[in-house]
């Protein structure tokens, strides 16, 4: 996606009020935008980026190219990470760029959660250590490479430890010439006090219902009429009416074999008829193909994790809506904090088994005979 101002749903008075700052040259060197997911603060803050590095944009064609690619060297991005199978220690975003940028550009209203899942590490906590504090002073030690600004964006602010944020005092106070940080939070009350009174404070509120329809006619080109149906269902959330959108897609073959899936699993348990249905099954899921297959279990592992947001009763996070009549209110008892980090352990296991040309059907015939076991574990 291009990050344009142009390109950007809504907030038509916020993007004003930037677009003037930059005129008028009226700039504030440090400032908080606090949204909720969904609500653009993450995209805004690109496009407002691009506006101040490239303020002298005639004179460095090529420095745009950089740009679109996330590449530009006054552009940095600190963000939280935790060890994975490729970053075993010390993990710091420098090292996370290459599927930072990818995930950025595929999704610039994506959460917490979808990152940490795009890099495989959902079941750890993130955050931004004082490492990452020692590398934004040693960047901002350097000139600028082009004419325009050096924009520092700290997405998810609040992760940051107090350590890290307090090492960040000063230069957030006096930073260097034609420096701005961009701190981007949906909690401004969990960032450091000294850090916010030294910020300004723009506040980005849900999107409403038109916003949300408009956006998905521009950016996913579905109709007015099938978008509005989403918006309804998005409660102010673009990001969660973007997976509304895909999940639409492949929803009702996926929710089939999902179904099927479960409940030969929960019937297997000392069933030999039942563990025959599950080898008929693996058979059938191993013929797909293995980027479907893994679209498969990737709808699985947030289909599970939507019956754990049900079962624990944050029912305005719940978006999934069945197709085929399947009670996810009664099927959301049987997922829970006992077994749902086996669950999506066997199921991350099973997608990075396939993305490795493993045998799919011995792969999801041992994920489902797991299955059967984790189904059963009492609450």
């Amino acid at each position: 996606m291009t990050l344009n101002f142009d390109n950007i749903i809504g907030h038509l008075d916020l993007k004003n009020y930037l677009i003037s700052g930059v005129q008028k040259k009226n700039i504030a060197h440090a400032q908080i935008f606090v949204g909720k997911e969904g609500t653009g603060a993450l995209a805004m803050a690109m496009a407002y980026a691009k506006c101040l590095i490239l303020i002298d944009e005639d004179e460095h064609p090529s420095f745009s190219k950089l740009f679109e690619k996330l590449q530009h060297p006054d552009l940095h991005f600190y963000f939280p990470v935790t060890t994975n199978e490729k970053v075993k220690s010390n993990p710091m975003s420098k090292l996370f760029l290459g599927e930072w940028r990818e995930f950025l550009l595929s999704n610039p209203y994506g959460s917490l959660f979808d990152w940490l899942q795009f890099i495989g590490v959902e079941n750890k906590q993130g955050i931004i250590g004082v490492e990452e504090s020692k590398e934004i002073l040693k960047n901002l030690s350097l000139k600028n490479y082009g004419g325009g600004y050096s924009v520092t964006i700290i997405w998810h602010a609040e992760k940051m430890n107090e350590a890290a944020a307090n090492k960040l005092l000063k230069i957030i106070e006096e930073p260097p010439e034609k420096t701005v940080f961009l701190l981007i939070t949906e909690d401004e009350q969990q960032i450091l006090p000294t850090i916010r009174s030294r910020c300004q404070v723009l506040n980005f509120p849900p999107y409403s219902a038109e916003e949300i329809t408009t956006g998905l006619t521009q950016i996913e080109g579905i109709d007015h009429t099938a978008a509005q149906k989403i918006s309804k269902q998005a409660n102010g959330n673009f990001n969660k009416a973007l997976k509304l959108f895909h999940q639409k897609n492949n929803a009702v073959e996926f929710e089939e074999w999902f179904v099927s899936w479960v409940r030969s699993a929960f019937k297997a348990k000392g069933n030999a008829a039942a563990i025959r249905d599950l080898i008929s099954w693996s058979e059938h899921i191993s013929k797909i193909g293995r980027e479907h297959q893994i679209k498969f279990l990737k709808f699985c592992l947030e289909f599970f994790r939507q019956s754990l947001l049900l079962n624990y009763g944050a029912n305005e996070a719940v978006y999934i809506s069945t197709a085929t009549g399947f009670d996810l209110n009664k099927f959301s008892k049987f997922t829970h904090g006992n077994n749902i980090v086996g669950i999506n352990n066997e199921l991350n296991e099973a997608i990075k088994q396939i993305e490795r040309n493993g045998n799919a059907k011995i792969i999801l015939l041992d994920c489902s005979i797991k299955l059967t076991r984790l189904l059963h574990q009492k609450a």
